[in-house]
């Protein structure tokens, strides 16, 4: 009898912290997560700060027929080396991409078959557990709209994308991580993905808040700006607030960053570059802008108040340069954590500086709040 009795108040207790934890858990905040795309060579990656990441996606993996495929053994070898940052970071994730602009030329065509989403699940799940990588990003830019110049796309894209995505996770089981790439344009936001058919099967969508002024643009303006402004609609808050409108949980929405700059020529003199005619002409990594945009060079470095964006105009050469700096950065991130997003997505890790540079930024940030 003193032994039941004794179980029961085990039992008790059990239930009690069980219950009790379980509550704590749930009243605090995840951090949130900190997404870096990396093309970068296995040879440096090791000197980036990732402990600071909580997940690193190789970029990019490509079809082979309808089959995921690593092009090298050099590309390989950079997923083992990823991989093995594990014992620096053990919460990393790493996950590998399929894809990118100009990298899904028949994705469209694959994907429009129920034998071609087969091979690719199957094949996606091989890689996976070779590699001991924790899931696929999709960066198929874009179904349903045209992206890169002369890759088909039809309207049963949108459609066949979800059904891509049930047989991914059909074969990946609950565990895997499933993510995908937005683009941040309206054109996309409506007519790209199946929202409420896609987002329950996935782990978050990483919104692609940058190029929001492309290399086709004919007038300037900021590329990766958090806010709208009268003369520019698309920015970071825009695609955010356009995707909880559709009913995607923020908690599945991570925000994109750039760390780049682009560079554009414009036509004429006005507005210290913004919102003018204009071509352009080429990025620039994070960590070069320091050497670059030098005012002896004649580059004036400006803040937009509104789009919380900051910019360089050269009056001598009408360049004008659009980016994210330390200050955006900040922003960007104390966004994150007052929107509740899932994270802050970043491309991409090459393009930082090995201290002192942006990602080192976000982490301070969130370590801040």
């Amino acid at each position: 009898m003193h032994s039941k009795t004794g179980n029961f108040f085990k039992t008790g207790l059990l239930i009690a912290f069980i219950f009790l934890t379980g509550s704590l858990k749930a009243q605090t905040p995840a951090k949130p997560n900190v997404i870096a795309y990396y093309t970068g060579h296995g040879s440096v990656i090791d000197s980036f700060p990732v402990e600071k990441i909580s997940h690193l996606i190789y970029s990019f993996g490509h079809l082979k027929g309808d089959s995921l495929n690593i092009r090298s053994a050099k590309d390989s070898a950079l997923i083992s080396k990823m991989i093995e940052l594990k014992k620096r970071n053990p919460d990393l994730k790493v996950m590998i991409a399929l894809g990118g602009w100009g990298g899904c030329a028949p994705c469209s065509e694959v994907f429009s078959r129920a034998n071609g989403r087969k091979t690719f699940a199957k094949t996606t799940k091989e890689i996976l557990d070779f590699f001991h990588a924790d899931g696929i990003d999709l960066d198929w830019e874009y179904p349903a709209v045209m992206g890169y110049p002369g890759h088909r796309y039809t309207p049963e894209d949108k459609h066949n994308f979800t059904l891509l995505i049930k047989a991914l996770r059909s074969k990946l089981g609950k565990k895997a991580e499933i993510s995908f790439a937005a683009g941040g344009t309206q054109n996309c936001i409506d007519s790209c993905f199946e929202w409420d058919k896609v987002m329950p099967l996935v782990n978050r969508v990483n919104v692609m808040s940058y190029d929001l002024v492309s290399g086709y643009a004919t007038v300037s303006g900021h590329h990766t700006p958090l806010y709208s402004t009268d003369k520019q609609q698309l920015s970071g808050h825009y695609a955010v607030k356009s995707l909880t409108d559709l009913g995607v949980p923020a908690n599945k929405i991570a925000l994109g960053a750039a760390f780049y700059a682009r560079i554009f020529e414009n036509t004429v003199d006005a507005n210290q570059g913004l919102y003018q005619p204009t071509k352009f002409i080429r990025g620039v990594s994070f960590k070069n802008f320091k050497t670059t945009f030098t005012e002896a060079e004649g580059y004036t470095y400006y803040w937009d108040e509104v789009a919380k964006s900051p910019y360089y105009y050269n009056a001598k050469n009408m360049q004008l340069v659009t980016f994210d700096d330390p200050k955006s950065i900040d922003l960007k991130t104390r966004y994150v954590i007052d929107k509740k997003l899932n994270g802050i997505m970043f491309w991409e890790l090459t393009d930082d500086a090995y201290t002192n540079g942006l990602l080192d930024v976000i982490d301070k940030t969130m370590k801040g709040i």
